[in-house]
């Protein structure tokens, strides 16, 4: 390991701030820092900055390396496949040298002229952050509606762009969630509005274009739901959905009469979650009902929507979870998860056919990809492994051809699959449950302790990280990591029935399954304590800090990136975006129960005096999802509480928010500064 600066880590100010609900006080003494308006605060955190700056100094043209050497393997004039809708051929691409993407598209033919759409590179000229989502078109073609944010904030402004004249409408939406649908008539908008404090997506309205005053068609009054508004792939209804993380609502209106009112689909019911879509002169809902916890499919006619008039298409099964549904003109294409795996299925609707794609790695993701047309026989999905490099494939399903439209370029003249090698094992968690483990290294590497390991996990919400394929990593393997993905409790990679046994009064399942992940690496010879990593972010952030509290011993070095860290603090404070919506997947802590479990393991709240390992922790300024002072308080509290000399850092992107940088470019120097850090640990200095 390389020598250390001599410049002396930031040391925060504590001012004693008492918190007291249910007889119960803490004392926080980094409340303070609860305040990005405050110049002490910015302070304090550039002073981490040049900290770590002035630490990893000697690091630094190794980061340019590892740079240089991921932009290598990136094409960098690279282009989507495109996809035919409403008449256009549409293709995302990139040239070299750029870090942001240039969207258009082609009349009819792929052999016509290129008309481009947008260049977001000349719309992010001057700017440090960028990030445009939400494209919508026009049924007729003639107008696209599109979202910008300028902070990383995920507060978006919507606007026009006239594609006859190639001008922008005079059209100004703000505090938006950045995507809008289109009624039929070409004129009307309709797009969701954020609580200005909250970032709450709560309204929904109604936008003529030309005018000022937009009409107010719905708003949600529970601030536990979120909302959105989107057009189904039928084309013939404006859908409302009303979202928490235990239940559904929806309200449809036909696209032809944008001036007419929503109906409710079928009224909210706490505990009953459904999604919708429309085919023929029916409904079809993916839910839970008569708990089926994986969920079954069901349909109902399109005029008659509550829940009595539901019936079965597809049965709840024990072992399989269903995922989504994707409905064509004369086939059901349904995403399955079956002992981990993703499946896909294709069922014809007069059942004349029904059956499984085939895939043969042990260890793999496959997903459906945009499938906008419905009369078609082809279906287009994408498949990746460990060691096997994106690709998306045309199936046909009638004749079950497959065509690989494209597989992703690794550059650099160094990559051959065949020198990797991935395989799934399992640990045996507390309660002597099976937890899978995703594994990736390079051929003929020996298992005898002394190996550098990073594991990865997030699991949280339900949210499952397949085996998925990255050219970034291919830095670590080559260098002789071993790769791990923990699909622990949590998140949804064994069934729905995984998922909840890793929330609420489970929560701690998720950081125990983690921890049992680590003890079977070592006892397996994977590698041992001095040479283990772990990395998570967001709530993965979390999970890394209550591993450090309960096993720090286990661990070398942490990376936390965007830690949701403060637990206690952050879900009793209402007025910070999320947290009425995260309720149900933490629980509240205005109810003295989840007051004291959510404590007990909330890691700011039980940072001791103790040995930690060597951490990067990382943050954003503008972060909406988990604010800068979570991490920074953190830090500050293992600064004063830690007794040990291993490495503390915290770098803070001042200019970005939750997701870091915004250029595809500017995003692989964070990558770098984090793997320099794991690298440093190790003494590998090229």
């Amino acid at each position: 390991m390389q020598k250390t600066s001599n410049v002396t880590a930031p040391k925060a100010k504590k001012i004693p701030k008492e918190l007291t609900i249910h007889n119960d006080t803490r004392i926080d003494n980094y409340f303070w820092m609860n305040n990005r308006e405050d110049p002490e605060v910015i302070a304090h955190l550039e002073a981490e900055n040049a900290y770590l700056e002035a630490e990893m100094s000697h690091t630094k043209d190794f980061q340019e390396q590892l740079f240089l050497e991921m932009k290598g393997r990136i094409k960098e004039d690279d282009s989507s496949v495109p996809y035919k809708y409403n008449g256009y051929w549409y293709i995302t691409r990139y040239e070299k040298g750029k870090d942001y993407p240039i969207y258009a598209r082609k009349k009819e033919s792929l052999d016509n002229p290129e008309e481009i759409l947008f260049d977001c590179n000349v719309m992010a000229e001057g700017q440090s952050y960028f990030r445009m989502v939400g494209l919508s078109v026009s049924p007729d073609n003639t107008k696209i509606a599109f979202g910008v944010d300028y902070t990383g904030r995920r507060n978006y402004t919507i606007k026009v762009k006239n594609l006859v004249t190639g001008n922008l409408e005079s059209d100004v939406i703000e505090n938006t969630t950045g995507s809008s649908s289109w009624a039929n008539d070409n004129q009307t908008l309709f797009y969701t509005k954020k609580d200005e404090e909250t970032l709450r997506a709560f309204q929904i309205y109604k936008h003529q274009l030309g005018e000022t005053e937009d009409d107010l068609i719905f708003q949600e009054a529970d601030d536990t739901f979120g909302v959105a508004v989107y057009k189904s792939k039928s084309r013939k209804y404006i859908i409302i959905a009303c979202y928490s993380t235990l239940t559904n609502e929806y309200h449809i209106l036909n696209a032809d009469t944008p001036d007419g009112k929503f109906k409710v689909f079928q009224p909210r019911i706490r505990g009953l979650e459904y999604s919708i879509s429309h085919y023929d002169n029916h409904f079809y809902i993916l839910t839970n009902k008569d708990k089926a916890t994986n969920f079954k499919l069901m349909k109902t006619p399109e005029n008659d929507t509550g829940i009595d008039h539901w019936e079965e298409v597809i049965a709840h099964r024990d072992d399989t979870l269903l995922e989504d549904i994707d409905i064509f003109k004369d086939y059901l294409v349904i995403g399955e998860r079956h002992n981990g795996l993703n499946l896909i299925r294709v069922k014809r609707w007069d059942n004349s056919s029904d059956y499984y794609i085939d895939f043969a790695d042990e260890t793999y993701t496959a997903f459906t990809g945009t499938n906008v047309e419905f009369d078609t026989e082809v279906l287009r999905y994408g498949y990746n492994s460990l060691t096997t490099p994106s690709s998306v494939i045309e199936f046909n399903m009638k004749t079950k051809r497959q065509t690989v439209l494209k597989e992703q370029e690794v550059l650099g003249g160094q990559f051959d699959k065949d020198n990797y090698q991935s395989e799934r094992i399992w640990a045996t968690a507390e309660d002597g449950t099976k937890i899978p483990m995703s594994v990736v290294y390079k051929k003929g590497m020996e298992l005898n302790g002394e190996n550098p390991l990073l594991q990865y996990a997030y699991g949280s919400y339900g949210s499952t990280v397949d085996p998925y394929f990255s050219t970034i990593r291919l830095s670590l393997l080559d260098r002789g990591f071993i790769y791990v993905i923990c699909h622990i409790r949590g998140g949804e990679y064994l069934g729905r029935p995984w998922y909840e046994d890793g929330k609420l009064l489970n929560k701690k399942n998720t950081f125990s399954d983690f921890i049992a992940c680590s003890i079977h690496l070592i006892r397996e010879k994977y590698t041992s304590s001095k040479h283990l990593y772990a990395m998570g972010g967001s709530a993965g952030g979390l999970l890394m800090g209550a591993i450090i509290n309960d096993a720090p011993e286990l661990y070398n070095g942490i990376i936390s990136a965007v830690p949701f860290v403060d637990v206690m603090t952050t879900m009793l404070d209402d007025t910070i975006p999320l947290t009425t919506g995260e309720y149900d997947e933490w629980g509240n802590p205005n109810d003295k129960l989840y007051y004291e479990y959510m404590k007990s393991y909330s890691p700011y709240d039980n940072v001791e005096a103790k040995d930690y390992p060597n951490m990067l922790v990382t943050s954003g300024l503008h972060d909406s999802q988990v604010q800068y002072w979570e991490p920074t308080k953190w830090v500050a509290k293992l600064r004063e509480l830690k007794t040990d000399k291993n490495k503390l850092y915290l770098k803070t992107n001042m200019d970005a928010g939750h997701g870091g940088a915004s250029g595809r470019f500017e995003a692989l120097k964070e990558d770098a500064l984090e793997f320099a850090f794991l690298f440093d640990l190790e003494g590998i200095t090229a």
